[in-house]
């Protein structure tokens, strides 16, 4: 159930509101606008009487809510969620509410050389986050499954040279301890619905990146991100990187489709996996030009420096010179969307 209230009521008025509606045994979300505040009530509202509160002086509007997502759900939060970390060279780097976030890196951390590398690279040309694998799921048991701590402890090297705050994928619960020091949790497809792990994440209080499975809906996706906004964290960034179809040609079927759904039914900040959805190094380019305009706040690219001796995913890593010609080619693109990087 969603509550406007009139435009210039209290705070303090909306608060003593909402306490006499968490004594009916429901939680009670706040959503602060320029002129107006939404309530968000979570629970079992069946008994809540609906004309009772429309004709309480202080609401303006009571509506009910059918999506079983709720904190997820635009008409709980109206305005844009956008998040913001310590960037660069004292800077921000933000994603959503108007800026189009890069983040760029190879899939998986090699080496020292390797990272810092293309650390740099990729920040040179205007990324404002880096990504790269430390704890890798593979399909195979017998490729390579990622340096681990160590690969963590290059990706802080590699942060400490550049200041790119860092992304990068926890595959289950006994790791949380090691990331404290990430930037941003990445959840891949695999661990999308491993609802324990989501729970833990929901009290970590990090940005989570939270990755689409490759068989799943737009409500599961949801639903998913609702388990961590459920623990009290409401810092996720939804990523559209592809689904299960039958070519083969490319890796994945990349559903931008999507995206404007996803901004339409939620507040959340919406980001493209060109290549993963892809596999196909240069297909990137134009899948990111057109992320940019079906509405993403943002892409996640593989960027690798040696992409034909890479561990991991090479064949869909673009060379660091790559990167630089496609920042180049978005940048018109972002702009005509208004947005900024």
């Amino acid at each position: 159930m969603i509550i406007a209230m009139k435009p210039g009521v209290l705070r303090a008025e909306a608060e003593e509101f909402a306490r006499k509606l968490e004594k009916q045994g429901v939680t009670v979300d706040f959503s602060e606008g320029a002129t107006q505040t939404v309530l968000g009530l979570v629970g079992d509202t069946t008994a809540i009487d609906e004309e009772a509160l429309q004709a309480n002086h202080l609401v303006e509007r009571v509506i009910r809510v059918q999506e079983p997502y709720k904190r997820a759900n635009r008409m709980f939060h109206p305005n844009d969620t956008a998040l913001e970390l310590p960037g660069a060279d004292g800077g921000k780097a933000k994603i959503g509410g108007g800026n189009f976030a890069v983040i760029a890196g190879p899939c998986s951390v090699e080496s020292r050389e390797q990272i810092v590398s293309v650390a740099r690279a990729v920040k040179n040309e205007g990324a404002s986050f880096l990504r790269g694998g430390a704890f890798k799921p593979r399909t195979s048991p017998y490729s390579f499954q990622g340096l681990g701590d160590e690969g963590l402890s290059l990706l802080l090297e590699a942060k400490k040279e550049t200041g790119l705050p860092i992304v990068t994928e926890l595959m289950e619960i006994s790791q949380i301890e090691h990331f404290g020091n990430v930037d941003v949790i990445q959840v891949g497809a695999r661990n999308m619905q491993n609802f324990s792990l989501l729970k833990e994440l929901g009290r970590c209080g990090k940005p989570i990146l939270l990755k689409r499975g490759m068989a799943s809906t737009m409500t599961e996706l949801l639903m998913a991100a609702e388990y961590i906004m459920a623990g009290g964290n409401d810092r996720v960034i939804l990523c559209e990187r592809g689904v299960r179809g039958f070519d083969t040609f490319t890796r994945n079927i990349l559903d931008l489709g999507i995206v404007p759904v996803l901004k339409k039914k939620s507040h959340l900040p919406v980001i493209v996996d060109p290549s993963h959805a892809t596999g196909v190094a240069w297909m990137v380019p134009a899948m990111s030009k057109a992320a940019v305009a079906c509405g993403a706040d943002g892409i996640i690219v593989e960027v690798h420096n040696d992409p034909e001796h890479a561990l991991c995913d090479g064949e869909q890593s673009i060379t660091p010179p790559d990167f630089a010609a496609l920042m180049v080619s978005i940048r018109k693109y972002i702009a005509l969307e208004g947005k900024t990087i």
